[in-house]
């Protein structure tokens, strides 16, 4: 009989779309049977191809009605009920957890089911906060930078980086979902250092969510991150595998042509179909396009949206600019962020009225879900102006996209200066991140990468390693995963 292990995600599209893909990938490179532990509310996420494979296994947990008593003790009675009373003959030989689920650890113990700790986000991130802590690089002063052992030295620790703008999350959204997911925020809440740079002495969360881990899987591979894995394997003493990036398999078979992103992700609300998307970049030349998107949770101020509306206007540059309903209101739940959930009703957010008649067919203004790996895979598209959250980060980069990036909090922060310093395939939007950024800045910010031709043959030399397909390192890292787990079970 096969062994199964199960996958505990995080509820958020950030979250659950690299689950889906990495439960393909375990069950297409092992013999495991996978079963995944999902709430009933994103039962319909769940993309058709994993629910017909023999080897894949759903598990509903309970949707509970939003209520402040719904405590993580309730939840974990839940999930232990689930696994007490499974439905095939073996309880799981190990659960991989998302680190954003650490409550259910104790479950799992409980119930001598060993875990691997799965970050959705890169190690470049993880490995930063680890060195912010382990540097204590708030008594940096200004021009002084710091060189962190271990990583790279075009990494090291400057005053600039800890000059971030404190941003409001969400409410109960960041690091957990909305109420009506039924799943509560964190210990401790959103307190007021839990969005900015790290106090003096504050160690990273996720170190205590896998100190009782037997190993660590990150959404990412050596291409990318191959310091950033070492360094924090060397922390944290047990395997750190790179098993990404955890991307829809046409993302590796589409050899450079054009990726239609509806045939693997689900129809969303927007004011223009992929035909229209398609047709507009066809009219431009190549390379020339900047698409402009800061994803669905957060994004800048109104002020903000307002001097990036200017810039566009002003530059000449073609553009694509993807606005989400409720944008530039902090604290406002968006439309549609949940793949699965029902649409949030929110406040109406900023919207350039008129810009698009200003501007004509040189601009594409898209309000709701747009096309991104299409847009980034056509050859017109020669910039992206990004929050820099891990999922855009990596499908720009795999597409040979430079990037101008906007972090407005956490680990895009962490992406940014991997994109900007590491890698060297982009540019910061501004300097200084903890004042607003101006029209100015946007405008110098986009001339920069557009015209820039290192940046480009550098994010074309990394691109090119990701067309043999998914990295061999990755299957390499999910190959040492198996034999972990076989070697405690033999």
């Amino acid at each position: 009989m096969s062994q199964e292990i199960c996958i505990l995600p995080f509820f958020g599209q950030g979250h659950l779309l690299p689950c889906f893909q990495l439960c393909n990938h375990l069950t297409s490179s092992t013999n495991f049977n996978v079963t995944l532990l999902i709430s009933s509310n994103h039962s319909t996420s769940v993309p058709s191809s994993l629910l017909q494979n023999p080897l894949f296994h759903l598990t509903l947990i309970p949707s509970s009605p939003p209520s402040p008593e719904h405590s993580h003790d309730e939840l974990a009675k839940e999930l232990q009920d689930i696994l007490s009373e499974y439905h095939r003959p073996t309880r799981p030989v190990c659960a991989i957890v998302d680190v954003m689920m650490s409550w259910s650890n104790d479950v799992f113990k409980k119930l001598e089911i060993p875990t691997v700790a799965f970050f959705t986000s890169g190690a470049c991130s993880a490995a930063m906060e680890l060195a912010e802590w382990k540097a204590h690089p708030l008594e940096l002063r200004p021009g002084e930078i710091r060189f962190v052992s271990g990583l790279p030295e075009d990494m090291a620790l400057t005053y600039s980086d800890m000059k971030r703008r404190r941003h409001k999350p969400p409410p109960l959204h960041h690091g957990f979902p909305p109420p009506h997911h039924g799943f509560p925020p964190p210990p401790g809440g959103f307190g007021p250092g839990k969005m900015g740079p790290p106090k003096h002495g504050d160690q990273p969360r996720w170190l205590d969510e896998v100190r009782d881990t037997i190993a660590l899987m990150i959404n990412t591979c050596d291409d990318l991150e191959r310091p950033f894995i070492n360094y924090i394997a060397n922390h944290v003493g047990k395997p750190v595998w790179g098993v990404g990036p955890l991307l829809p398999e046409q993302y590796w078979k589409s050899s450079g042509s054009v990726i239609h992103d509806r045939d693997f992700r689900s129809n969303r609300p927007s004011n223009v179909t992929e035909e229209e998307v398609v047709q507009w970049l066809d009219s431009k030349p190549r390379g020339s396009v900047l698409y402009v998107s800061f994803g669905t949770e957060v994004g800048p101020t109104t002020e903000e949206y307002m001097e990036l509306a200017q810039a566009l206007e002003s530059c000449e540059q073609p553009f694509i600019w993807v606005i989400q309903p409720g944008s530039g209101r902090p604290g406002t739940p968006r439309l549609g962020g949940e793949p699965g959930s029902e649409k949030s009703k929110t406040e109406e957010g900023y919207f350039p009225l008129g810009l698009d008649k200003r501007v004509g067919n040189r601009g594409l203004i898209i309000s709701g879900w747009a096309p991104q790996l299409l847009i980034l895979s056509h050859k017109s598209t020669g910039g992206f102006l990004s929050h820099c959250g891990w999922n855009s980060t990596v499908e720009a980069i795999g597409h040979g996209v430079p990037l101008l990036a906007w972090p407005i909090r956490g680990d895009q922060y962490h992406d940014a200066k991997l994109v900007v310093s590491h890698l060297r395939v982009g540019y910061i939007v501004s300097d200084d991140l903890s004042k607003k950024v101006t029209k100015d800045d946007v405008i110098v910010g986009i001339q920069r990468l557009m015209g820039d031709e290192e940046i480009k043959n550098n994010a074309e030399v990394i691109s090119v390693k990701f067309r043999n397909g998914f990295p061999r390192s990755s299957i390499a890292a999910l190959d040492a995963f198996k034999e972990c787990i076989n070697k405690r079970f033999v």
